[in-house]
Parts: C-alpha cells; structure tokens; sequence
C-alpha cells in the first residue's frame, strides 16, 4: 500500500498558449487477497487543479477534477519469466467541479499493467482505455487510449531514476498527447514511516492545441505502507 502525491505544473495551453495549470494528483493504491491465487489491486486518482486562461476568456477555476478508479486483478506469484501483471475495468466519474476541469462524462474500459524487476532496473506498461457512455449530451464524446511504459534505474542508495511517457491518443479527433517525463526520487525514512521524495522535468513532445507545450515540472512524495 502506498499514497502517492504529485504537484505537476505545465504552461503554455490553450490555442493562444496563454494557460497555466497546476494539479495535485491524490493516487492511493491498495492491494487485497481474494485468495492464494489472486490480489485486487485498487488505485485511485484524484486531481486537484488550479488554472488560468485555458481557452480565450475561459479566466480562472480551482476545484477537483475527474476521478480515475482503476481495479487489476493480478496473480499473486510472477510469472516463470519474472514478470507481474494484472488487469481489470477503469472508470472515470464525472466528479469536477467546474465545466473547464471535466469531462461531465461518464466512461469506463480495461486497463492492464505488467512490470519486471532485473537487478537495479524495473521496467513495464501501464495502459487503459476509456469510452463515455453517460453523462451530459452537449459534451464531447470520450473514446481515449492512455499509454504508459516505464524504465527505473534504482542505485543501492536508494535513488530512482525514471525515465516515462503518458501517451494518449483521442479515436474523436485523431489526436494524440505525448509528454516524455524524467524524474528522480530518492527513499526516505522518519521514524517508522518510509517514503520517497523527488521530481523531475516534463517535454511535451506532441500536443494538442488544448495540452501544454514546451517544458513542465513536477514534484511527488510517496508515503510507503508495507
């Protein structure tokens, strides 16, 4: 189990490139035993935004965004070849607070992860799918693939180096989103409790005119619940 907490802050959205945004994602994750064979593994994302100037006179909004709940069923041992899998149904609900921080869709799909573990390197997939089939009629239409391979290198001292994409390709415009990210985080442990702390760059290497360009940063802790 662990509660991870990351602030990205990206600039330069919107078709005159005017917009800033700043959101804290709330992403617990939690695993429970069906039984000797198999774990459901709960991981939540919940956004926080503040933004300024997203679209011509959009102004400012602050408030939560949509909320992503994803489920993996995944077995409890590797497999013969040392990966870990699981896979399940994603759900995104229309939670935000204001119309320029949602969806006001609702939309569901699968999601599957796989990870490997060699030495100091971890490497594997996160990916889902997400398809609207609720919510206001005047809204836009969700049909987005999200694609997320990762590479770690992690030092005996405790120092991970990420390297990621968070790639999403939109099948309603034929669109794709493709921020290449780089981070550092180091473990950490006060007292009893373990964590992680670091932060990296983000490069939007293709947007769309609603995305960020150019450069983003973030910075995340991970408290650790073993």
């Amino acid at each position: 189990t662990y509660l991870p907490l990351q602030l990205d802050f990206d600039r330069n959205i919107g078709p005159e490139d005017d917009g800033e945004r700043m959101t804290l994602n709330v992403q617990p994750l939690t695993s429970f035993e069906i039984n000797d064979d198999w774990n459901l593994i709960s991981r939540t994302i919940v956004p926080l935004i503040q933004q300024d100037d997203i679209f011509p006179g959009s102004g400012e909004q602050a408030g939560f965004g949509d909320i992503v709940q994803s489920f993996f069923f995944s077995p409890t041992k590797p497999t013969e070849d040392g990966w870990i899998w699981g896979a399940g149904p994603v759900i995104l609900a229309p939670t935000a607070t204001d119309d320029y921080l949602g969806t006001d869709k609702w939309a569901a799909g699968p999601t599957f992860v796989m990870a490997k573990t060699e030495g100091p390197w971890t490497y594997g997939l996160l990916a889902n799918h997400l398809s609207s089939f609720a919510g206001q009629s005047g809204s836009p239409h969700l049909n987005d693939t999200f694609v997320q391979p990762f590479f770690d290198y992690t030092t005996e001292g405790g120092l991970t180096y990420e390297l990621t994409t968070e790639t999403n390709y939109s099948w309603q415009t034929e669109e794709f989103s493709v921020p290449v990210i780089f981070t550092l985080n180091q473990f950490v442990q006060f007292g009893d409790q373990m964590m992680m702390i670091g932060g990296g760059l983000r490069y939007w290497a293709k947007s769309t005119d609603e995305d960020p360009e150019g450069l983003g940063f973030n910075i995340s802790i991970y408290f650790l619940f073993p």
